[in-house]
């Protein structure tokens, strides 16, 4: 929500690369937004546990005052104080993607404050520069995935439009720990440089799971995916991916009516997902990552 401090507060509602590229971007934003640094002054922010003005702002939250700035920038910002309120009910680092999904909320609701209409790809850019701040060097996957109007096939820094034909439910389920993905990043190149031939042909095994799952969404079996969605998480948990407690919330759910589960993110921690044929599965199966462990779960409807 943005609301404008001069005048009466009326809510408005928001719907909710390569490494070169990235240091570009990064620059880019710090060279364009230098000029109006004087506007931290003029914003407050309200944004899980912190309020105050942007010039106060933690550390933390640095992917976000870049996303304000750079969007109040193309919005054409005219010295007006604002203040800006967020509400997520999701956890962060988890591998669910949350500061692009925090950056492209906060993006989309100023420029919908100020009447301002942008493309998917001008979307994705105004992302990414808050994504680099958060992460250094960011793939681009999810600031490509917050932008887009439709499901995307992304790959080595290029993404498709997706389809999908699978009426579906996934339920989610928050392992209560953090993701670790530089620490299971750092220690898969260790096992891939020791055992080049094996660790790396499991590599390309999940790549082409990837694709065997994108025909299961475009046709429709359902079945399918979730058997690959398991065989990719036991090859995952195979190259030290996963942890006990994944595993866990993966078996429980594939023992209480998923037709598959994985692991989503960068692994080390954070959360798994499953696979259910109808309402009533999903449930089911949130029951049984609760009573496994999880510390909460959310149900979405696909298709």
């Amino acid at each position: 929500v943005v609301t404008n401090c001069n005048e009466s507060l009326v809510p408005v509602s928001c719907k909710s690369l390569s490494s070169a590229s990235c240091e570009s971007l990064a620059s880019a934003s710090r060279e364009s937004l230098a000029s109006t640094t004087n506007l931290d002054s003029h914003i407050t922010l309200s944004c899980l546990d912190f309020t105050g003005k942007l010039s106060e702002i933690p550390t933390r939250f640095n992917s976000i005052r870049t996303a304000i700035r750079a969007s109040l920038e193309f919005a054409g910002w005219s010295g007006e104080n604002l203040h800006i309120f967020t509400e997520s009910d999701f956890p962060a680092e988890r591998g669910l993607g949350s500061s692009a999904a925090a950056a492209g909320a906060i993006i989309r609701a100023i420029l919908d404050y100020y009447g301002v209409s942008a493309s998917d790809d001008e979307i994705f850019k105004l992302t990414q520069t808050a994504e680099c701040v958060a992460h250094g060097r960011s793939s681009g996957l999810d600031a490509t995935a917050t932008a887009a109007s439709w499901p995307v096939r992304f790959s080595r820094g290029c993404f498709d439009r997706m389809e999908i034909n699978m009426r579906a439910w996934l339920v989610l389920a928050d392992s209560g720990c953090k993701g670790m993905t530089r620490e299971t990043v750092e220690a898969l190149r260790s096992r891939l440089e020791s055992n080049p031939a094996e660790v790396g042909a499991q590599l390309n095994k999940l790549g082409e799971i990837a694709a065997v799952a994108e025909d299961d969404l475009a046709f429709g079996r359902i079945e399918n995916m979730g058997k690959q969605m398991t065989f990719a998480h036991r090859i995952l948990a195979d190259l030290g991916v996963s942890t006990a407690k994944l595993d866990t919330l993966v078996d429980a759910a594939c023992k209480h009516g998923a037709l598959g589960a994985k692991l989503t993110g960068g692994g080390g921690g954070g959360c798994v997902i499953a696979l259910a044929d109808s309402e009533d599965a999903a449930k089911r199966v949130s029951e049984a990552f609760k009573n496994a462990g999880a510390c909460d779960t959310w149900i979405v409807n696909i298709g």
